[in-house]
Order: structure tokens, then sequence, then C-alpha cells
């Protein structure tokens, strides 16, 4: 018997799993040892307990005798050995309460290549790389010198970051580097406190314009409309935002630094005074299978007050092509108040789109010299737009443009991408008391009546082709009296977006 033991005592040292093989080998020599008559001594007991013990690293209470490799008969007894045996027990059930426990904390990197750059780390932390290119072309046939130049210009170079830092923070940085000088476009934080309200500070869209909400890479034609020309663009300030009901009624409250129409605000808020802003925008039937889930209708409104002179209070208005026809004179300062109001609305179905807006700007003004000097006005202006749009090749219009072609394009003519044709109608009417003290009836129109066509090609998710012919009319803006020369314009964009 003892030399059976001493066997499996020699045995090397292995896994666990060689210990439970031991610990059936040895149970089996035990029971051959019963078999053959003979009882086991505490001794023997103690000397396989020690062997097992050994393979698996379990330090026993009493040490085998150096001399004889069993422990000392005196120190054993069945309380020890079930102690021992004990001890074993638990260490073989180790494994399995490792293997159990949950795994640490990965720290591993996603790296994702879609719609833009995606980096994901560890806690819903992602950052994501985005751009925006067009360059544009702009015609102006029997202009007669009337209208700006043509001209190749690069509208857009918007590379963008933007992402979140966990579930409480989002960001955004968009530098816009179109132009003579590099600027800031987009510098905003977001506290995301939850899907019902997130606070966002920085510099961002003011939210009274419903186009001016749309990015630029997905506007239905190549340049924004009159209403836009009222709306504030870019602001600076915080403003609490958040998505009710399921997300069909979305909201925004902010106070700003105050923009002028059609503008961004300026660096510094040099007036010392704020606007107020805010927005409802209900989609009643979002995400239901009902003909109207493509609608949504809102209103917006700004109010504060503005003083001061030149283009950081005073606005310019534009055409579609770009070309300035209306602004104050050089003697006249913003006086007071300044507020807007604007319904508006969408609604898209299958490969139909339709996009509804009105916005009234009214502002306080004052001549600051000249023989009428401290006179002052309150001046109304208006401009509404209505702007439609049709899939030729079946995909869902949207507000936010095609999103991907069923067929994108192939040099091989298996597929040709997504063809939109495109309209618009839009007035921008001018106050009738802003003439003659407050504008210059020469130089400025008194209205301006546009209506655009235009066809997008959309060849992939990322390239689009744009083209647009454009009339605008005008009442006033000549010398005697007469009316500023019509303005036709052709207008083209090749767009990268990713």
């Amino acid at each position: 018997m003892p030399s059976r033991t001493r066997s499996c005592a020699r045995r090397p040292r292995a896994s666990h799993a060689m210990a439970v093989a031991t610990l059936v080998a040895c149970g089996a020599s035990s029971a051959f040892a019963q078999s053959s008559g003979a009882d086991p001594s505490p001794d023997d007991l103690a000397a396989r307990l020690a062997a097992v013990e050994r393979l698996l690293g379990v330090d026993p209470t009493h040490p085998p005798s150096p001399q004889t490799g069993h422990a000392a008969a005196e120190h054993i007894d069945m309380a020890t050995l079930a102690r021992r045996l004990a001890a074993i027990e638990r260490r073989l059930e180790q494994p399995t309460q490792e293997a159990a426990a949950p795994p640490a904390p990965t720290t591993t990197t996603a790296l994702t290549v879609g719609r833009g750059l995606s980096i994901k780390g560890p806690d819903g932390a992602e950052l994501r790389v985005r751009g925006l290119v067009q360059a544009d072309g702009r015609f102006f046939p029997d202009d007669h010198g009337a209208a700006p130049s043509a001209t190749f210009l690069m509208r857009r170079i918007r590379p963008t970051l933007e992402g979140s830092w966990g579930p409480l923070i989002g960001f955004r940085l968009t530098p816009e580097f179109a132009g003579d000088n590099a600027s800031l476009v987009d510098a905003y934080v977001d506290v995301k406190f939850d899907p019902r309200a997130t606070l966002r500070i920085g510099k961002v869209k003011g939210p009274v314009g419903l186009e001016r909400l749309q990015s630029g890479g997905s506007l239905a034609m190549v340049e924004r409309g009159f209403p836009t020309e009222l709306a504030p663009n870019r602001d600076l300030g915080v403003q609490l935002q958040g998505d009710l009901r399921e997300g069909r009624l979305q909201y925004v409250l902010g106070v700003y630094n105050g923009a002028p129409d059609g503008r961004d605000a300026a660096t510094a808020n040099t007036d010392d005074a704020f606007e107020y802003a805010g927005r409802l925008f209900w989609e009643p039937f979002k995400g239901k299978d009902h003909a109207l889930s493509g609608l949504g209708i809102g209103i917006a409104a700004s109010s504060g007050d503005t003083f001061g002179t030149g283009n950081g209070v005073l606005p310019r208005y534009r055409t579609p092509a770009q070309a300035q026809f209306f602004n104050y004179g050089s003697n006249v300062a913003g006086d007071g108040l300044r507020r807007r109001l604007s319904p508006q609305g969408y609604y898209h179905r299958g490969a139909f789109g339709l996009l509804a807006e009105h916005i009234t700007s009214e502002q306080a003004l004052r001549l600051i010299s000249g023989p009428d000097a401290g006179r002052g006005a309150r001046i109304e202006n208006r401009a509404y737009q209505l702007t439609g749009s049709y899939v030729l090749t079946g995909e869902d219009a949207s507000f936010r443009g095609v999103a991907r072609p069923d067929r994108p394009f192939s040099p091989d003519g298996a597929g040709w991408g997504a063809f939109e044709l495109v309209g618009r109608y839009g007035v921008l009417d001018i106050d009738d008391d802003a003439f003659p003290l407050f504008a210059n009836p020469a130089l400025s129109a008194s209205r301006a009546e546009s209506w655009s066509v235009g066809l997008n090609w959309y060849l992939n998710a990322h390239l689009k082709l744009v083209a647009n012919y454009t009339h605008t009319a005008f009442d006033g803006g000549a010398a005697a009296g007469a009316d500023r020369r019509d303005e036709r314009a052709v207008l083209a964009r090749a767009q990268l977006s990713f």
C-alpha cells in the first residue's frame, strides 16, 4: 500500500485537470487496497493528500516529514484531514469562479468608414470626421454688365470633427476654408441630460429659419431662398433643446448675442444687448404608417434689442444668385427692438417633397446724420417661398435630400444614381417706409420675385452634381424710379460629402 501512495506522490506537477486525474488515480489505488483487505492508516491518507496538495500548490497545515515524506502521525486526525481536503476542493472550484467573472473593461478602439470616419473607444467615447466640399460656377447670360461677373468659386470647404465623450457630453467643430479667410462655422458643446433636454453652448445655427436649419449639403437648390435672407444665421449663445412625445415634438429655447438678418453674429456682443429665440416643430404622424407621416409644421420667433451701425447690425439682402439688391444707408443705425416670426412646414411622401416658409422681420431704425438726423421708424420686411421636389428615379425625398441612390452610378452602366427635379418660387418685400429716408430707391429694390428650376444628380451617397436656372424680377432699384434689370442666372455645383 505505501508503495502505491509514493507512486502517486512522485507524479510531476500539472494543471488542475491533471490534479483531478491524480485524485482519481489515487482513489483507485485506495479502492484496490481496500478490496485486498488492507485498511489505510492516517499516515497513508495524509501522504496521499500531501501529494495532491503539492500538485495544486495548496499549503498544508501539517507538512510531511522531510525524512519519510509522511506527516507526523501524532498530529494527524480525521478533522485535520477533512480540513485539508476542503482546501483542495476550494482550490479546484477556483477556475470555474474565474471563468464566470465578468470580463474586464476593454480599451479597444474600433475604426469604421461610412458616412465619415468614426473612431469608437471605451465608455461611449466616439470621434467622427466628416467633410463637405462644394465647387460652384455662376453664369449670367444677357446681363449687359448689370449682374455680377461670371465666376468659378469654392463655395464651401468644411471639415468637421464631432462626437461624444461618454453619454453626457457631445461636441462639434467645423471650420470654413473657402473664401479669402478661414473662419469658424460651428463650435459647440452639448450636455445631454436626456433626449428631452440637451444644453448646447457655443456658436450654433439660430432656430428661426427652416431652410436655414438644413445642412448646406442637403439643400434642394444651389442657394437658399428669400426667407433665409430674413432669418439669422449662426449666433453665439446657449440653448436648451429636446425631443418630446417619442420625437414627434421638437423644441429649442435660447439666448444669443444677436445676428442680423441673413448673416452670422459678430464675434463679440458690442451693443450689450441679447436676443431670445425659440422654435416648436411638430411631426404628428412621425414613425407611423400613415399618409401624413412625412408632415411637419412649426413656428419660430426671435426678439431682442440691437443698437449700432454696420454689417454686424443691419442686413443686406441678396437674390438666389447671391447678388445684393437692397441695403440701408450708411447714416442708418439700429435703435432697439428687432423681432422675427416664422410659420413653416414641410411634407414628404415617397419621391415627392414640399417645403413652405414665411418670415417677418421687424427692426427699429434711426437716422444718425443728415437733415433728418434723429428721425426713427420701425421697418417690417417679409419673405416667403414654396419649394417642391420629385425624385425621378423613385427614391424617397426627405428634408436631408436623397440619402443614397438605389443604384449608384457605375461607368459600366449598371447604375445611374438618382435624379431629382426641383423648383422654387419666392418673394422678398421691403417695407415702403424704408424709402427714401432709410434706403435709396435708386440703388435698392423694394421687392424681388424669383422662380428657379433645377436638376440634382446623386451619383452615389457622397457625390452630387447640381444645375439651376433662376430668374429674379425687381420693383425699383434703378435711377429715376425705374425697375432694376431682371436677373437671369445659371448656377452649377459639384459636391463631395462624407
